[in-house]
């Protein structure tokens, strides 16, 4: 997703926080209904006040796994390749904000920032697709949103859901094995300066991308994955 200088306002209704909280619960009945979710450091996101999840991302649980293990609800940022028929309608019932990665997607990206003015949780896959979930590659969409609002960033990674054999469906990880969510410990990703020019923007993936790659190796020692 490019980025505009500056997002333009639209008169849109914001997502709906009660609809995440929704979105929350069905998460947790889904999760460890289907799976068994073992949940690391949840302690470790701050209790009020906006905050990004920065999640890697492996398969197609990993947003609904986080929406129901995380001590809050979240506002993920969801392709819009994903809101088709009736699905559509539900991910925008719980809160979930649509985005256009090919454009300068100016609706999302004031929604976005509207979950954070209004102290919510903002849920970014920062390598933009799935992928080897390794955050080796990142866009410039978390740190903009990051030094724009002055959110902290909580590192959040899921182990497990790309690497077990015997899944009867790709996108998924076998029914009832151990998925593994580790959160990690909140950080700035600006340099206390409030710049957002380009080349701030380019320092700030920079530390974001350190920081997101040290949590992945942390998680994988602690998990054994």
């Amino acid at each position: 997703m490019s980025l505009p200088s500056a997002p333009a306002q639209q008169p849109e209704k914001p997502p709906s926080g009660r609809g995440a909280e929704v979105g929350r619960r069905i998460g947790v009945g889904l999760m460890y209904g289907l799976w068994k979710p073992r949940v690391l450091g949840a302690w470790k996101v701050p209790a009020t006040g906006p905050v990004i999840f920065a999640v890697n991302h492996s398969h197609n649980i990993d947003g609904p796994m986080v929406m129901g293990v995380a001590p809050r609800p979240t506002h993920f940022l969801i392709k819009k390749e994903a809101y088709v028929g009736p699905l559509g309608s539900f991910l925008t019932g719980i809160g979930q904000l649509k985005v256009d990665r090919a454009t300068a997607d100016r609706t999302a990206i004031t929604r976005a920032l509207g979950v954070l003015e209004a102290g919510g949780v903002l849920g970014i896959f920062p390598e933009g697709t799935r992928g080897d979930g390794d955050f080796a590659s990142l866009r410039a969409g978390l740190a903009y949103f990051a030094v724009r609002s002055g959110a902290p960033i909580v590192p959040i990674a899921v182990m497990g859901s790309a690497e077990q054999p015997g899944r009867l469906i790709k996108a998924l990880p076998p029914l009832r094995s151990r998925v593994d969510v580790v959160f990690g410990d909140p950080f700035d990703a600006g340099d206390g300066s409030g710049r957002r020019t380009r080349k701030a923007l380019d320092e700030a993936t920079e530390r974001i991308q350190k920081q997101l790659t040290s949590h992945l190796e942390t998680a994988r020692r602690l998990t054994g994955r």
